[in-house]
């Protein structure tokens, strides 16, 4: 993937669901997929952290985006599917959800591990992409090339000491993702894929390495051709992987 090169109007005529959009890989995964064409739902937690990001999208004359401010920690079903009504209401249609956001939580040994902390950490990381894509699989169904991806790490793929919740989280994320491009792959044309974006200069690497220099970290916008060719129609056919961002090019 380090090589793709999406061409400028990939995702034209679709409608992108991104949580997390407020901040971070989110933001630039907003802002990228509405510069190719996307007309984009930017779910975050606040309207404060979402209105900057319409409006960056709205001044560079992209596809005009929508904005739904929703806690996954404490949304429920009912929520979730409000989600999917105001999506099908504003725009009838419904090609591929980006499940971007997460909490951290703490970095310290199980046995001293807050329980409240806990249950949050998988309220936001595995119970809220579930619950979402549940809300919004009849709509997906309707796509002829919809696509789900999800946000792995990587101590979803090999935990780690002191890494908690947040490590158990997105273990359980890459099980959903196999089960979900398992149950689908045969009844369907939606594909769901995972994405471990690696070490990305973000305000939760800061949190989880708060003495490393943020100059020796990749930026998000690498990530992007990896996330613009998951979620547009070059990947067609490809379900159920787990994917590395590759690392930035080097001169």
């Amino acid at each position: 993937m380090q090589d793709y090169e999406a061409r400028d109007n990939i995702l034209a005529g679709r409608v992108l669901l991104i949580t997390g959009a407020g901040a971070g890989i989110g933001r630039v995964a907003a802002r990228t997929a509405a510069a190719h064409g996307a007309s984009v739902v930017l779910l975050g937690r606040s309207l404060d952290s979402l209105e900057p990001v319409y409006d960056e999208i709205v001044a560079a004359g992209h596809p005009t985006p929508a904005i739904l401010a929703l806690d996954l920690g404490m949304a429920g079903p009912h929520e979730y599917r409000q989600v999917a009504d105001v999506i099908e209401n504003t725009f009838g249609r419904l090609d591929g959800v980006l499940h971007n956001a997460a909490l951290l939580g703490d970095i310290m040994p199980l046995e001293s591990y807050d329980p409240d902390t806990w249950d949050l950490v998988m309220k936001v990381n595995l119970r809220a992409p579930f619950l979402l894509t549940q809300a919004l699989l009849p709509l997906l169904r309707r796509s002829p090339d919809a696509s789900i991806v999800m946000t792995s790490s990587s101590v979803g793929r090999r935990a780690r000491a002191f890494w908690g919740a947040y490590a158990i989280s997105k273990c359980g994320v890459e099980g959903l993702v196999q089960i979900l491009a398992d149950e689908l792959a045969n009844t369907s044309d939606i594909r769901v894929n995972a994405v471990n974006p690696g070490g990305t200069r973000t305000r939760m690497r800061s949190q989880a390495y708060p003495g490393e220099d943020p100059a020796t970290v990749k930026v998000a916008e690498t990530l992007m051709p990896l996330y613009l060719y998951l979620l547009g129609p070059d990947s067609a056919g490809i379900t159920g992987q787990s994917f590395d961002a590759p690392p930035p090019r080097t001169a």
